[in-house]
């Protein structure tokens, strides 16, 4: 089976996971971080830099899990395009609701 190409709104939405979980992870450690969430260092860093732009939902999921963010908030947060518009059904939200 052939794998398309990602369109330039699944990188640029990966590229928005990245971010919130560099950002999430703070100052803990990358190391550390991925083996709590049960996925390998490369995948978070990978992830974290955009080079996965469409990880599995268990792999957001745990490492979601273990920055204490909800996945109602990481969806809006991501699904916000540029200008902050969101699909219509993605919600809104913001950095601070992330904990929540």
């Amino acid at each position: 089976m052939v794998r398309l190409p990602l369109t330039p709104a699944e990188l640029e939405r990966g590229a928005r996971l990245g971010a919130l979980l560099r950002s999430a992870r703070g100052e803990r450690s990358m190391l550390h971080t991925a083996l709590a969430a049960d996925v390998s260092p490369e995948t978070l860093r990978k992830i974290e830099s955009g080079r996965i732009a469409t990880p599995a939902f268990p792999t957001i999921a745990a490492i979601a899990e273990v920055l204490g963010l909800s996945l109602d908030a990481v969806w809006a947060e991501i699904s916000q395009s540029e200008d902050g518009v969101a699909p219509a059904g993605a919600g809104t939200g913001t950095a601070e609701r992330l904990a929540s």
